[in-house]
């Protein structure tokens, strides 16, 4: 199997590339892995809206069903300039890989609109995503197809799609989306689930070698949501936040970074980790935020964007253990230098499987008309987090495998088995 072809977009080859592998692996009769990676649906959709100045704008957007044979997609809504029909197609095909190996009852989606919501007002953020939902509203739906947040998105974003959604049937459909506020049927421990499940996943690699993450130096990119919690979770287990990056650069402290203080900044609104008058400043600028792998440090969490880690990171990363909080953050050329060196890999499609499976227990609250507490929505969380690495640990054991490739194998098998056993091949 050669490598994939530079000149396409990576994230999409790079996903391809690990379900066709899979595919290899697990000895697929002819055409199932083409199935498995071609998308159901891709919709791309025309956004017009008025801006307040009285100016008229067109934006673009798109929404992936990658695969619901398992159940309705599930995705989240992503805002943001770089968004195109290749990256949503690739996140889209890796929530069906999360969903499958999670062993959720629930198919792979993705949606976004190629726009800097930074750049817009609150009511021109609100008509773009009203005008999107009246665009695709008869792909969604509890059943069908349901919305979270992601990059440039939040729970306001959520609460217009989930009242323009709405509106089109006549009641409210709270489980038509996730990550919603509370007051509209949103579920506690929500907006930590992606972190504390990055978190639990450092722990569990961490005591499949015979330790534990006190103690440990961790460095992380990115200090959106994901980011965040991690490093407040991980703080509280006994580790050491040796460094954080963002888009305004890299602050460090070998001691061990005030995470508390960091976070009251954050909340008082300034621009970046930079700015917060925490640790020390080592770099400036968003081409210098990859420089925090750099630092010396035991666990290295990438929660930013994808492909953030490229050749030079993966020369220059210090850490043992990297835990994939962002989508897609290593490039397969930066995957193979860490595996030949030996740097242990926890994938995407496990280690940021949190927030699909907090997504998925705020799903089951809304059918129910019920609302669980914290501690109920963490634990299950956690819960599922432990069941689905024994497994992983296990069978990557058994045959060899990195736990990219093994997460690959194991989500891949449980989508050909739900296409034989429904007849959907040939």
């Amino acid at each position: 199997m050669t490598a994939t072809d530079p000149s396409a977009d990576q994230a999409l080859t790079s996903v391809e590339y690990r379900m066709r592998e899979a595919g290899e692996w697990l000895k697929l009769e002819d055409g199932v892995i083409e199935n498995l990676i071609a998308p159901r649906r891709v919709l791309e959709v025309s956004i017009p809206i008025r801006r307040d100045d009285g100016t008229r704008v067109r934006f673009t957007g798109w929404r992936v069903q990658h695969n619901i044979t398992r159940g309705p997609g599930k995705g989240g809504l992503r805002y943001h300039p770089s968004v195109n029909r290749d990256e949503t197609v690739s996140l889209a095909a890796a929530m069906s890989l999360k969903t499958a190996l999670m062993n959720l009852p629930l198919g792979g989606a993705k949606g976004g609109i190629a726009i800097d919501p930074k750049s817009l007002s609150p009511r021109e953020l609100e008509r773009v995503t009203r005008r999107y939902v009246s665009e695709i509203f008869a792909f969604l739906g509890p059943d069908k197809d349901v919305p979270a947040p992601d990059v440039g998105t939040n729970a306001q974003v959520m609460a217009w799609v989930m009242d323009q959604y709405s509106i089109g049937v006549g009641h409210a459909v709270p489980g038509v989306v996730t990550g919603k506020p509370l007051a509209l049927g949103g579920s506690l421990g929500r907006d930590s689930a992606t972190g504390r499940g990055v978190v639990e996943a450092a722990s569990l690699v961490c005591q499949a070698r015979g330790t534990s993450l006190e103690g440990k130096r961790i460095v992380i990119q990115g200090f959106g949501n994901v980011g965040m919690w991690a490093a407040q979770l991980a703080a509280g287990w006994g580790a050491r936040i040796v460094g954080i990056s963002d888009v305004g650069g890299v602050i460090a402290s070998e001691k061990g970074l005030d995470i508390t203080a960091l976070v009251r900044a954050t909340q008082r609104g300034v621009g970046s980790v930079v700015d917060a008058g925490v640790g020390e400043v080592i770099a400036r600028g968003v081409e210098r935020s990859t420089d925090v792998f750099a630092l010396p440090s035991d666990i290295a969490m990438p929660c930013a964007l994808g492909g953030a880690v490229d050749v030079r990171e993966a020369k220059t990363l210090t850490a043992k253990y990297v835990i994939e909080g962002a989508n897609g953050p290593l490039t397969p050329a930066a995957d193979d230098i860490l595996n030949d060196r030996g740097v242990i890999v926890v994938p995407d499609i496990y280690a940021n499987a949190g927030g699909v499976t907090c997504s998925y227990l705020e799903q089951c609250q809304n059918y129910a008309h019920l609302q669980w507490d914290e501690d109920e929505v963490n634990a299950s969380v956690v819960s599922t987090m432990r069941s689905v690495f024994k497994r992983l640990h296990a069978f990557s054991q058994e045959h060899e495998l990195s736990y990219r490739r093994a997460a690959s194998v194991l989500g891949v098998k449980a989508l050909a088995d739900a296409h034989q056993l429904r007849g959907l091949h040939p």
